[in-house]
C-alpha cells in the first residue's frame, strides 16, 4: 500500500480536505441524476460505490478522529450501504501508513533517539495502519515487539474534526441531528482518551491483569520504558485476525472456544470489573494457531456508572419486559421516554425498545446460545432498519436513549457480530442476579 509522506495537521489544511471532498461527492450526486434522468430505473449502487471511495480515500489520507468515526460506522450493518461498510472498515486495520521518515521524527521528539538506538531491528514500513495510529514489528534480540506509534497531529485535531465530519455523519446515517449532539460529548471524550498513550498502558495492564485468569485469553506485557506519549511497546502477538483465522476453515470446537473466551472476557469487564474494552472489532483480536485469543488494543475503554448498568442491565430480566410499571420507570431512567411525551409517543418509544431489548437479551435467556444462527441476526438487522427508518425517531424533539449507553450498545453489537462471523456456540455466563431469573 502506498505509504504518506505528511499529514494535513492545521485545522485550515483538514478544513480545506473537507471542502474538496465535499465537492467530489456533489459532483458524484449531479453525475447519478444525470444517469437517472436518462435512465430511471437506475439504482444508487454506483453512487454509494463512488461516495464511498471519496469519502475513504479523503478520511484515510487525514486519519485519526475523522477516520476512527468512519470505523465505528462500518462496524454496525445497519447504518450504511454496504459500499460504505466494505470501505470504512478498512480503517480498522489496512489505511494507507506513514512513511518511515515520518516514524523517525516521532522517535527524535519523545525518546531523542531513532528506532534503530533503541532495538536491533525495525521494520520500516508498518505491519498494520489503523485510523489512530500505526504498529511496526521490532526486536531487541530474540524478543519481538509491537511499537505502536500515533499518527502527528491526532490529538490536537479531535474536537475539530468532529465538527467537519458532523455533516457527513448526518447524511449517510440518516440521523436524527439531536440524537447527534446528545452523543457527540461522548465519543469526543472517547476519541481524546484514544491519543492519551499513557492511559492506555495504564488501562491495559490493569483490565489484562484482572483477567488473566479467563480461560484461552491471552494478552501482550506492555513496556513503559519503551513508550511515551505517542508511542506504546507491547509484546508482538503471533496469529490471525479474525477474517484469516475463519479462511483456514478451523472446526467448530475451536471456533466455540475462541467465541467463549470472548464472551466471557466481555462478561466479567461488564458485570464485575463495570468497564470495558469497548472497541471490539476484528482488528483489535488475534487468534494464535491453538484457537487462544489474544487482545491487543485497550484504548476505547467505557467505565459504567452505576446509575445507567442498574437500569440497563435489568432490561435483561425476563420478569422486567412485563412489569409495565416498573418498566416504565426504567425507561425514563434511561431516557428512552420522558414525562413530557405524549401517551403516543410514550407506548410508541416504549414498544420500540421493549422490542429491541427482548431481542437483544435473547443469549442471556439461554444457557447456550448459537450464535452462528442467521436467522437470530436477520432479526437484529430488520429491527435496525425499522428504527434508521422510523420517522417518529428521525423528527423527536428529544434525544433516545442516555449517554452512556453509546459505547455499551456498540460493544454489544460488535461482540455479536464477531460471534456470529466465528458461527460460535457459546456458554452465556451471567450475573447471579440476572441467572435466577432468567433462565
Amino acid at each position: 500500500m502506498k505509504e504518506q509522506s505528511k499529514i494535513p495537521t492545521s485545522k485550515v489544511q483538514r478544513a480545506a480536505k473537507f471542502v474538496k471532498t465535499g465537492a467530489k461527492v456533489g459532483g458524484n450526486y449531479v453525475k447519478h441524476y444525470a444517469k437517472k434522468a436518462v435512465n430511471p430505473s437506475l439504482s444508487k449502487d454506483e453512487l454509494h460505490a463512488d461516495n464511498a471511495r471519496d469519502i475513504y480515500d479523503s478520511l484515510s489520507e487525514l486519519k485519526g478522529s475523522a477516520l476512527k468515526v468512519a470505523q465505528m460506522m462500518s462496524m454496525d450493518k445497519n447504518m450504511l450501504p454496504a459500499a460504505y461498510q466494505d470501505k470504512f472498515s478498512m480503517a480498522q486495520y489496512s489505511a494507507p501508513p506513514l512513511s518511515y521518515p515520518l516514524v523517525v521524527k516521532t522517535f527524535q521528539q519523545f525518546f531523542k533517539k531513532n528506532p534503530s538506538d533503541i532495538f536491533d531491528t525495525f521494520t520500516k514500513s508498518a505491519v498494520n495502519a489503523a485510523s489512530i495510529g500505526q504498529v511496526h514489528q521490532a526486536t531487541i534480540g530474540d524478543h519481538k515487539y509491537a511499537v505502536k506509534i500515533q499518527y502527528p497531529g491526532v490529538a490536537n485535531s479531535v474536537k475539530s474534526d468532529l465538527k467537519l465530519v458532523r455533516p457527513f455523519a448526518v447524511r449517510l446515517m440518516n440521523l436524527n441531528e439531536r440524537d447527534l449532539d446528545h452523543y457527540m460529548e461522548e465519543v469526543e471524550t472517547k476519541l481524546l482518551e484514544e491519543t492519551d498513550y499513557h492511559l492506555e498502558v495504564q488501562r491495559s495492564v490493569e483490565i489484562s491483569e484482572a483477567c488473566s485468569h479467563i480461560p484461552h485469553l491471552n494478552f501482550p506485557k506492555y513496556y513503559p520504558q519503551y513508550s511515551s506519549d505517542r508511542v506504546i511497546t507491547m509484546d508482538w502477538m503471533e496469529g490471525k485476525v479474525l477474517k484469516e483465522f475463519i479462511k483456514t476453515q478451523p472446526d467448530q470446537e475451536t471456533r466455540n472456544r475462541v467465541g467463549q473466551a470472548m464472551w466471557d472476557f466481555y462478561d466479567y469487564q461488564i458485570h464485575t470489573l463495570r468497564q470495558v474494552h469497548a472497541d471490539p472489532h476484528p482488528g483489535n483480536f488475534i487468534i494464535d494457531d491453538h484457537g487462544n485469543l489474544g487482545v491487543i488494543d485497550f484504548g476505547c475503554v467505557k467505565e459504567i456508572p452505576d446509575q445507567f448498568y442498574d437500569p440497563y442491565f435489568s432490561l435483561i430480566r425476563k420478569d422486567m419486559l412485563t412489569a409495565d410499571s416498573e418498566l416504565e420507570r426504567r425507561f425514563k431512567e434511561l431516557q428512552f421516554i420522558y414525562d413530557e411525551d405524549t401517551e403516543e409517543d410514550k407506548a410508541y418509544f416504549s414498544g420500540v425498545v421493549k422490542d429491541l431489548m427482548e431481542l437483544l437479551g435473547k443469549p442471556f435467556h439461554q444457557e447456550v446460545f448459537d450464535f452462528g444462527d442467521d436467522r437470530y441476526f436477520a432479526e437484529i438487522f430488520k429491527m435496525g432498519e425499522v428504527i434508521s427508518e422510523s420517522k417518529k425517531f428521525r423528527t423527536s424533539q428529544r434525544s433516545r436513549g442516555a449517554r452512556d449507553g453509546l459505547y455499551i450498545n456498540r460493544t454489544y453489537f460488535g461482540l455479536y457480530n464477531i460471534l456470529n462471523e466465528l458461527g460460535a456456540v457459546v456458554n452465556t455466563t451471567k450475573p447471579e442476579w440476572a441467572a435466577k431469573v432468567v433462565a
